[in-house]
């Protein structure tokens, strides 16, 4: 075989068609020979291979013819997978963030690789089985935060962010058996496509795919649809309606076998008026605006189909929509699709291979369902689509099938990668009881982990080259928390107690037994102390006695179960008043509750309010009426006390 020579075969459900070329002077392409053969029995169902040696016969035949034809022997060929094999998964993914910090574009990326994943495993259900999928690609119908629609998550701050895609997928059965089939043909594969990229790229021209558009592969048994924006096809469809109702109406209608009605429905895209006898030997003489009309409902069920599937996956009717493949003539099929999605009918047209001036030598047989084949021969001197790609993924080796945009995260869906591990792991929460309340140290956050491609820093974006060495090194997570007892509890809590350390804490219980010295905790553990915790209880444990007036905390009079904070200060009050009188220029003494009390101040007045800052007596509970009295007569707040006053207060 000529190393010129481009040999290619497009494997369809009814037929399979071989082409031989070349490319000539002017870059064109000239097609030296061509066989089209018809299937003998189902050997595929829905452009999937059923029957290998079937189909594998019928490759061996037309290798056999075209060798002949071309006095060449045919050794590699370029083939295309079945846009209908394709799976096209709609999926939502949530996660929750910490609101605490910004979602940054790793984030984005892993919860795109989640929900990509999560699109997988729907499939699988879905297919009863545990079939292998390609990841072709995906586009974003929309991002969330907090339930809120953006167009950009990256910056923002939420306590959930949400994404909303379409993921395709092609099965691995797919592949392998159209490798299957070549290798018991005895070919090598040069290059591998897929049908709805081969026929987009001959079918609509490259300053066209920035449009949002359609292209209808109206086969037998299928009605493929891709849908291209932005340049980039953004998602695959099918419907199951096509060629074969209308083959099966005409059939029904007019008393034909297949055959016969196969060879009317054809017949119908070329001439006006037919002739012919049904199996019952009548003949009919039928104009073909007679034979349309009476199969018209058969015709709009299979244009409704696929304006239904055009909205579902493009959400509105696309600018234009191209119809290719053989079922693609049907007469009024055209018109009824643009009526059906409320388009213009001049914006849904037939392509064929007469748009093209560098094909030659398909002069007889070049009409739309010609694209696709031709396409898959043009498409093997495209070195992006050049078969698979073979990458490392760290250090094992990963086959994956090359569309034009391989990213690591395609890589990621093969191999299964959890996407969790593309964000920082952190240490678990460390759990404990105090007293018997559940408290918690929150554990650190690690490192992000490193995508590296030949070494270089990447990203899930990142477009993958053949031979490619991907790297993932994990998250650098801190050392799992663990602290001591004397994390927790502080054992240098103390205070001065009349000019002497003295520490609260008595004993500690961990899990229940007591502790002589500091240890490391376990998870849940439980920690009990036995502390003094209040003014009463520290007189109670060094005085024996519960008469918290006699003592002042920080020179100021304090309730009896005023909590002790570390540091205070605790002496008795005559202590501190000695102190104070050196600096006073007055002092009194009264009687207060039967109980003579010298008290020291600076003011230039001492008046009955004045007594509760140097008493103890609790005014913050109301216990009663409370009574008042200065020498037995009811007191006023404001007025001036005199030395031996004899004061009363309690409650009646």
């Amino acid at each position: 075989m000529r190393d010129n020579l481009i040999f290619s075969l497009d494997i369809g459900t009814r037929t399979i068609i071989g082409i031989v070329g070349e490319y000539i002077e002017d870059e064109k392409f000239r097609v030296l020979a061509y066989s089209i053969k018809e299937h003998n029995k189902r050997n595929m169902y829905d452009g999937q291979i059923h029957d290998i040696e079937g189909v594998t016969k019928i490759v061996k035949e037309i290798i056999n013819e075209l060798e002949g034809k071309t006095g060449e022997e045919l050794k590699v060929v370029s083939i295309a997978a079945a846009g209908r094999a394709l799976k096209t998964f709609r999926i939502r993914t949530e996660k929750s963030i910490d609101s605490n910090r910004e979602v940054t574009r790793h984030d984005v990326e892993a919860l795109e690789l989640e929900a990509v994943q999560k699109a997988q495993e729907e499939i699988n259900k879905l297919e009863n089985g545990n079939l292998r999928y390609y990841s072709i690609g995906y586009s974003i119908v929309d991002y969330y935060l907090d339930n809120s629609r953006m167009e950009r998550l990256e910056g923002h701050r939420g306590d959930e962010i949400a994404v909303d895609l379409l993921a395709t997928f092609l099965p691995q059965i797919v592949i392998e058996s159209l490798y299957t089939v070549m290798a018991k043909s005895g070919l090598e594969v040069g290059s591998i496509t897929l049908e709805p990229i081969a026929a987009i790229n001959i079918a609509i021209k490259k300053e066209l795919r920035l449009l949002n558009l359609a292209l209808v592969d109206l086969g037998a048994g299928t009605s493929d649809i891709a849908i291209t924006k932005d340049g980039q096809i953004v998602s695959y469809a099918m419907t199951s309606t096509a060629g074969d109702e209308i083959t099966e109406r005409l059939a029904r209608e007019y008393l034909l076998d297949f055959n016969s009605s196969e060879g009317l429905k054809i017949e119908l895209s070329k001439k006006d008026e037919h002739q012919f006898m049904d199996v019952v030997g009548i003949t009919h003489s039928l104009s073909t605006k007679e034979i349309v009309g009476s199969i018209i409902d058969v015709i709009e069920k299979i244009a409704t189909d696929i304006r239904d599937k055009i909205l579902e996956f493009n959400g509105k009717p696309p600018n234009a929509i191209f119809l290719i493949g053989g079922s693609s003539q049907m007469p009024m099929l055209k018109e009824m699709i643009a009526d059906k999605l409320e388009l213009p009918r001049d914006r849904v047209a037939i392509r064929d291979l007469s748009i093209l001036d560098i094909v030659i030598g398909l002069e007889g047989v070049n009409g739309p369902d010609m694209i696709t084949p031709v396409g898959i021969a043009l498409e093997a001197t495209e070195e992006k689509y050049r078969n698979f790609i073979k990458v490392r993924f760290n250090g094992e080796e990963i086959r994956v099938f090359n569309t034009d945009d391989i990213k690591i995260s395609d890589v990621l869906v093969l191999t299964g990668y959890d996407p969790k591990d593309l964000l920082p792991g952190r240490t678990d929460d460390f759990v404990y009881y105090l007293n018997g309340k559940r408290r918690v140290i929150k554990g650190k956050m690690g490192t992000y982990p490193q995508i590296l491609v030949n070494g270089l820093a990447s990203s899930l974006k990142t477009r993958l080259e053949d031979k490619a060495d991907i790297e993932i090194i994990p998250s650098e997570i801190p050392a799992a928390i663990f602290p001591s007892v004397y994390d927790i509890i502080d054992m240098e809590k103390q205070v001065i107690f009349q000019g002497e350390n003295v520490g609260l804490i008595k004993s500690i219980k961990v899990n229940g037994r007591i502790i002589r010295e500091d240890s490391i905790l376990e998870q849940e553990s439980s920690i009990e102390t036995d502390e003094i915790r209040t003014l009463q209880e520290l007189i109670m444990e060094y005085e024996g006695n519960a008469n918290t007036g006699d003592y002042l905390v920080n020179g100021e009079r304090q309730i009896s179960n005023y909590e002790l904070m570390k540091g205070d200060i605790i002496d008795k009050a005559e202590i501190i008043q000695k102190n104070e009188k050196k600096d006073s220029e007055k002092s009194i003494k009264l009687i207060i509750n039967g109980e003579e009390t010298e008290i020291y101040y600076t003011k230039k007045k001492f008046v009955f309010v004045d007594i509760f800052d140097h008493i103890d007596f609790d005014l913050t509970t109301l216990k009663g009426k409370l009574v008042l009295e200065v020498n037995d007569r009811e007191a006023e707040y404001m007025e001036e006390l005199k030395e031996g006053d004899n004061i009363k207060i309690y409650w009646e």
